[in-house]
């Protein structure tokens, strides 16, 4: 009964307990990624499809929504995390402005998979997964990965390829990325995608960049470090971590060799520079420790097994990072008498931390009590007002209140939220087709519930909901803009 699907209500305990992805807050256990497309973007979109650059916006929309239900795609997901998607930005931002981006030039985007990788696609788009993350020994060694990432943005290395990547966005944008991401993990082979033209678009679109290529970003990336007083130490521990692999087969190399490849003369040309560098032994920066060590903490608690963390934190830690591996670790058990204990624990270590509230909201709402998630998501809002994923949760809570003021309020979060951090998870996008549905809007609950559908590969059932807002929705409109659109991708790759 595809009508039903825009109208459930949300069940919080049972998303909690979905396979096999992290919406850290936004990112616990949880099913595959999303984005939503973005209202302003719906005539662009469409211009794209239907004018000169229509075949080359098409093949790539039909490769990433094809190559997005194969086995590696699946086993992936975008992380949309409000702390961590900030602390990376945090760190990121002084390597940028030193090459001349300016604030929110280029997107980061964080994919949950434990093999290392990093990649940058479809002009200034920069992945990275939660294996390398964990694998980084502090915060010099990521800062020396987002500046090589930084220089191959720099040096042009994406000047001739994925161009039709670039103007992808929301359920187009996700699944291009996590099929990118699946395709660099299997090699340069690609993944096992079908359709005409679609492995070729995913082996350019990953970017498996030359020798010449990564010495150069190597060279950038160290003058990058160096302006802003980094060690370079960092960048050479990451390129030992992977040395000598490329005597190795595919199949057991990490993908960040297989689209970065890692040569003695590379090793040794980046030696030299960095030998030369005026920060070599400048101790990190104490918030960015912070930061880092927070963050990787926190991917523990939701990527580990939490039995464990659990067997490898005492329970009478007095560490803040451990107590966060703890507390994460006991509601995925789950535990939520406990886990709740903990997170209130960290709340009184610091009491204007928006996150640790927000994480508060994330426990109860996934642990069925929706209403008591209320307010700590609204305390997170008030310190951080400018979040649009925490207002996209408290939106989400809202939903399990009964009442059209509760259900207005819901609407209005959900759409800020969605639109305004540029996507959504598919479990954010049922909330707002039920709220929509809830509200008497059934047109904008067929939309919502096919860009869904789409993202995670259920390809004929998105067509019939998009065909389905067609006949709801204002002929003109930009919501039966973005219906038209799915309805014309999806019908290509027939």
């Amino acid at each position: 009964n595809q009508q039903a699907l825009s109208q459930q209500p949300p069940n919080q305990q049972a998303l909690s307990q979905q396979p096999p992805v992290a919406q850290l807050p936004g990112a616990q256990p949880r099913a595959a990624r999303a984005a939503a497309a973005r209202p302003g973007a719906a005539s662009a979109l469409r211009a794209r499809l239907r004018g000169p650059g229509r075949a080359a916006a098409a093949l790539v929309l039909s490769a990433a929504l094809v190559a997005v239900s194969s086995a590696r795609a699946q086993a992936m997901s975008l992380i949309r995390d409000a702390e961590i998607e900030g602390s990376i930005a945090a760190l990121a931002q002084p390597i940028f402005s030193a090459a001349g981006l300016g604030p929110g030039a280029v997107r980061l985007y964080l994919i949950r998979d434990h093999r290392p990788n990093a990649f940058v696609f479809g002009g200034r788009r920069m992945a990275f997964t939660t294996g390398l993350i964990q694998e980084m020994g502090g915060p010099g060694e990521l800062q020396a990965v987002i500046a090589h990432e930084t220089g191959h943005i720099t040096g042009g290395h994406l000047a001739t390829r994925a161009i039709a990547a670039e103007r992808l966005q929301g359920p187009a944008l996700i699944a291009s990325l996590l099929s990118i991401a699946a395709a660099a993990a299997g090699g340069a082979a690609g993944a096992p995608l079908a359709g005409i033209g679609a492995q070729e678009v995913a082996r350019r679109a990953f970017l498996s960049h030359s020798r010449a290529q990564e010495a150069a970003a190597d060279q950038a990336a160290l003058s990058y470090l160096e302006q802003v007083g980094i060690d370079p130490d960092g960048m050479m521990k990451v390129l030992d971590r992977f040395r000598g692999q490329e005597v190795f087969s595919a199949g057991l190399r990490d993908p960040y060799v297989l689209t970065h490849p890692v040569s003695s003369a590379r090793i040794a040309l980046a030696e030299r520079r960095a030998g030369e560098s005026p920060a070599i032994g400048r101790p990190a920066r104490p918030e960015d420790t912070y930061r880092f060590e927070r963050m990787r903490a926190k991917l523990d608690g939701f990527i580990n097994h939490p039995a464990r963390t659990l067997r490898d934190v005492p329970a009478d830690t007095g560490d803040e990072f451990d107590l966060m591996r703890r507390a994460v670790a006991l509601h995925r058990l789950p535990d939520p008498q406990a886990a709740l204990a903990a997170v209130d624990r960290l709340i009184a270590m610091r009491p204007q931390d928006p996150y640790y509230r927000e994480l508060k909201g994330q426990f109860l709402f996934e642990s069925g009590e929706g209403p008591a998630a209320i307010a700590p998501y609204r305390a997170a809002l008030d310190r951080a007002p400018g979040q649009p994923l925490i207002r996209a949760q408290l939106g989400r809570a809202l939903l399990t209140r009964p009442g059209e003021e509760a259900a207005k309020e819901a609407i209005r979060l959900l759409e800020e939220g969605i639109r305004e951090a540029e996507g959504a998870e598919p479990a954010v996008l049922r909330d707002l087709a039920f709220a929509y549905a809830r509200a008497g809007q059934e047109g904008k609950a067929a939309l919502v519930t096919a860009e869904r559908l789409a993202i995670i590969g259920s390809r004929r059932d998105a067509l019939i909901q998009a065909r389905r807002a067609q006949g709801l929705l204002k002929k003109g409109s930009p919501e039966w803009y973005r219906a038209d659109d799915i309805v014309a991708s999806l019908s290509a790759t027939d």
